[in-house]
């Protein structure tokens, strides 16, 4: 059982004072948080890409390549990476020359993202959505099975024989695929043979089990070993010496952030009632005191079968010193008693 954080690197105004923290300043804290989290034994880092002004990062690799070689052990990934409007020969480079410069941590997660930004910005076409996730997926696999490449789509000019470097350290670089729960999604990455990634950021987290029992045929028929595929969660949370701490600096800027988005997408505001509905054992936030996380994490692994959880904090602008204790509970207080429990539980079956 794997466990980790993910950012979006977000610079949201604080919620008491106003201001907004710069991108720069921001950048540089997420490099102090996976330094931290390689410390404190965690297994992976992820970070995900963006094109609006409330989250710093757009070239993950970028990022995680400034924490490379200030770390050792843990796995560096992106989450996402906007396949579909990126072009795949330069995010495979990216993500190769990450591997050499963390000696084989690299990981990248693609999916087609949660938000259009990109799409404009990059000229694309939204009515392409599917098209394009697709087709560069394609040849994103390709150039990882393959030093040279022949290849020809629709949304991207053809390859004749080329070669792609450099070539990572590990053989094949990992390629995880996002979902945030569409079935279409994980059928594809279950017939690719690729590990998933859930985003489990609402309703009760065991509804998920059926997904991942659909990936898992998809991958059997299209002639995997589901069991040797991997399946993560990305989760909202907080850890804090006590749940009621928690509880109070996590809900303001998670407010703000979910009304925002629900302004842009239409959904409803987003109130206590809410959230503490979705803190209840049985709901999608892992925010309290280690103990309590941690059951929360165990209860995920038995019931839905995720192998690596992902802790996605903070949501909103968060002060850097209550996000750093946030990892380091996780680290050294929740993530040994998940694995014990689940070393445990597997050995009894």
């Amino acid at each position: 059982m794997e466990i980790g954080i993910s950012t979006f690197v977000e610079t949201t105004p604080d919620i008491k004072t106003g201001n907004v923290i710069s991108h720069d300043q921001r950048l540089r804290e997420v490099v102090e948080e996976i330094i931290l989290a390689d410390e404190v034994g965690l297994d992976v880092f992820g970070v995900g890409e963006h094109h609006r002004k409330d989250f710093a990062c757009s070239s993950p690799a970028v990022l995680l390549a400034a924490a490379a070689s200030r770390t050792k052990r843990i796995r560096l990934t992106s989450a996402v990476t906007v396949l579909s409007t990126d072009d795949p020969v330069r995010v495979f480079q990216h993500f190769a020359t990450l591997d050499g410069i963390s000696e084989g941590r690299a990981e990248i997660m693609v999916g087609r993202g949660s938000f259009i930004e990109s799409y404009p910005l990059f000229g694309y076409d939204l009515n392409d959505y599917e098209e394009l996730f697709e087709e560069k997926l394609e040849l994103l696999l390709k150039i990882r099975e393959s030093e040279k490449v022949t290849w020809k789509g629709k949304h991207r000019p053809g390859i004749e024989n080329m070669g792609v470097y450099p070539r990572p350290v590990q053989k094949p670089l990992p390629v995880w695929v996002g979902s945030g729960g569409n079935p279409q999604s994980v059928i594809r990455a279950g017939k690719y043979g690729l590990p998933l990634v859930l985003a489990i950021i609402g309703g009760r987290p065991v509804q998920f089990a059926p997904l991942v029992e659909l990936f898992k045929r998809a991958a059997a028929q299209a002639g995997h070993n589901p069991d040797s595929l991997p399946v993560a969660s990305h989760s909202h949370g907080f850890i804090a010496e006590d749940s009621e701490t928690a509880a109070e600096k996590f809900f303001r800027p998670t407010q703000y952030v979910m009304n925002v988005i629900g302004r842009e997408r239409g959904w409803g505001p987003y109130d206590r009632a809410q959230y503490d509905a979705a803190r209840s054992f049985e709901g999608a936030l892992y925010v309290g005191d280690p103990e309590m996380v941690a059951e929360k994490i165990i209860h995920l692994r038995k019931n839905v079968g995720i192998t690596r959880f992902m802790l996605h904090v903070p949501v909103g602008s968060m002060p850097h010193e209550d996000v750093m204790k946030s990892i380091e509970l996780l680290g050294k207080e929740v993530a040994p008693r998940v694995r014990e429990e689940v070393a445990r539980w597997e050995e009894e079956r």
